[in-house]
């Protein structure tokens, strides 16, 4: 048996093309001069981290990010040379594995730098780090300019820790009332001048800002779920300057085929129960998988078809009405194209009352990800 050999017929099919397409869109949408980081935390959103790193530095990004320093680990093992980036806190006992494996950290705390001083005699290359501005969306970073210039101060005196950059994070971007964006922008404006001297990198473009927000370029932009082809928002959506192109598709075949009659109920609970004679296929994906049990009634693709989860979803299967008899084997798609009919993730997402993000980042693990390009 190969390693990677995949038996089960359910996976995920991740078409490398278009994460290339987004990307390289997005540079060609940029002035020259602003860098792309590639954010790839989250398994890059449920894709898989290390082959959508390695696709979009290809495609142009040359800074990858993550938020957790277990996950820049992991893509440090497989892609050794590029700067990664930890969007979230890191703790203190990490800095010295960061410094040596040039993994950049996000800083917000004098504190932070203070205990990391004594540390830093040690490292075998200076620690980059990039400022995080807390401009409202009260989550992480520094609010007020004296904060910043105490944190700024305190890594200065550190020989071996590197102000690298200063960022901050766009709440509401995303949305046509712009009001909280042009008050962020401005006061993390004012904090950049406040400080004696610029950091080589400033950024604060997440995905919805890079792609409709001229003023909020700087030197780099964070580029997130539309470099898997999804919009952030119903507005970023009707205001895209390039097409997007959906990256995953979720597809598995029938195992099972059988023919109930009239009154029979299917599934846990008999919550289904057949209107008139019917044929019920099985599918080996659950909610195990990420197919929640709140998506019954969501519809799969069979020869094009739209046909309907029956009954309760079960942890590793679940049922479809079949309009006819299939055989075993047959391709159902449930998320991605198939014979000219389309299912989109935005459906799960609204059937879910959740956000586009939500959707492949909760496809289990146990899903193999298959990658292609077209």
């Amino acid at each position: 048996m190969q390693e990677n050999e995949i038996f089960r017929p359910t996976k995920a099919i991740i078409d490398l093309s278009a994460i290339r397409h987004n990307i390289v869109n997005l540079r060609k949408h940029l002035h020259s001069d602003v860098s792309v980081i590639a954010v790839v935390k989250a398994n890059a959103y449920g894709h898989g981290d290390v082959q959508v790193a390695k696709e979009a530095l290809k495609a142009g990004a040359t800074i990858l990010a993550v938020a957790t320093p277990e996950e820049a680990l992991h893509l440090r093992q497989e892609i050794p040379h590029t700067p990664i980036m930890i969007l979230g806190a890191s703790p203190i006992v990490f800095a010295p594995i960061a410094a040596k494996e040039a993994i950049i950290l996000t800083v917000f705390s004098e504190d932070w730098v203070r205990k990391v001083s004594p540390l830093a005699k040690d490292f075998e290359q200076p620690l980059k780090v990039h400022i995080k501005v807390d401009s409202g969306m009260n989550r992480i970073g520094v609010r007020q300019e004296k904060e910043l210039q105490a944190v700024y101060d305190a890594a200065k005196m550190v020989n071996n820790i590197e102000v690298d950059g200063i960022f901050t994070h766009f709440a509401t971007a995303d949305e046509e009332n712009q009001e909280q964006y042009e008050m962020q922008l401005a006061i993390f404006q004012k904090m950049i001048a406040s400080l004696p001297e610029k950091p080589r990198l400033v950024h604060a473009a997440n995905t919805a800002a890079a792609l409709v927000k001229e003023s909020a370029q700087f030197d780099a932009v964070r580029f997130g779920i539309s470099m898997y082809g999804l919009a952030p928002s119903t507005y970023i959506e009707e205001n895209l300057p390039y097409p997007l192109k959906e990256a995953l598709a979720l597809e598995s075949e029938l195992v099972h085929v059988k023919k109930i009659q009239k009154g029979d109920r299917v599934g846990y609970g008999g919550t289904y129960i057949a209107k008139e004679d019917e044929w019920i296929g099985t599918l080996p994906i659950g909610y195990a998988d990420g197919l929640l049990r709140c998506l019954s009634g969501q519809e799969v693709l069979i020869e094009g078809v739209r046909v309907p989860i029956v009954g309760r979803i079960c942890m590793d299967q679940c049922m479809v009405r079949l309009p006819k008899k299939y055989e075993i084997g047959e391709k159902v798609t449930l998320i991605g194209k198939q014979h000219g009919n389309e299912i989109h993730i935005q459906e799960w997402a609204e059937r879910l009352q959740t956000i586009v993000y939500e959707i492949p980042c909760m496809i289990s693990e146990r899903v193999p990800r298959v990658y292609k390009e077209q």
